[in-house]
């Protein structure tokens, strides 16, 4: 899961961004209202955390321009006004919910959660390709009742792969969804890690189906 953290205050923005890699988030950062809407129009993120009160364009103004440029991405409202006026106004500019500062990281990380399972966008806790099941909940992997050990990142990639199962996924669109915005990667690095997965959830399974597919030209697949 990808987030956006849009927050001028760089450490309270750090201090998110380090908790949530440590949950296994990918996360970039924008520390200016024109930055972070220029990031979140991609639309790239499963998750936006968006202060109000930002230099250059206002966190109400950047929830409201997302939403006409007809982008869903839950959005989490980080402030320090608490006025009901104040939630009102972030609520019909689009955002989904909202957090006064100060706050416990608990508590957005539970927020966070809450958001990633609502019905309009729907992520499952439990993953499963024919007898491969991942759980993003307990970052466990099994593939015929026998547990896999993966790094956060080929956990991350792995997730990314069985969400689209089927689909044709380009090298791309892995490193836009997988790794953070600013992380040095090149091409051949998901190659490297798609190869790491292989020799863990195929190669061992002689007897089974192979589930990583290398659709030559285009990208990668998990199942059919």
């Amino acid at each position: 899961m990808r987030i956006l953290i849009v927050e001028d205050e760089h450490r309270i923005a750090n201090t998110i961004k380090k908790g949530l890699e440590q949950e296994r988030y990918a996360i970039d950062v924008a520390y200016d209202g024109t930055s972070g809407l220029d990031l979140a129009s991609e639309g790239l993120y499963d998750l936006i955390i968006l202060d109000l009160m930002l230099p250059q364009i206002d966190g109400l103004t950047v929830c409201r321009e997302l939403r006409k440029k007809q982008i869903h991405t839950p959005i989490l409202i980080l402030t320090a006004k608490g006025q009901i006026q104040d939630k009102v106004e972030g609520l019909d500019a689009g955002a989904d919910d909202y957090l006064i500062k100060p706050f416990s990281f608990e508590e957005l990380l539970a927020r966070v959660r809450a958001l990633s399972r609502r019905p309009k966008n729907l992520l499952s806790e439990i993953l499963i390709v024919e007898d491969l099941e991942l759980n993003t909940k307990q970052f466990e992997v099994f593939r015929n009742r026998s547990s896999i050990r993966l790094s956060s990142k080929e956990f991350s990639l792995l997730e990314y792969l069985m969400r689209h199962a089927g689909k044709i996924l380009t090298k791309d669109q892995i490193i836009n969804h997988v790794w953070n915005y600013d992380a040095d990667v090149l091409p051949n690095t998901v190659e490297v890690y798609i190869r790491n997965l292989r020799k863990k959830i195929d190669h061992p399974f002689k007897n089974k189906r192979q589930l990583i597919k290398t659709i030559r030209g285009f990208g990668y697949k998990i199942g059919d």
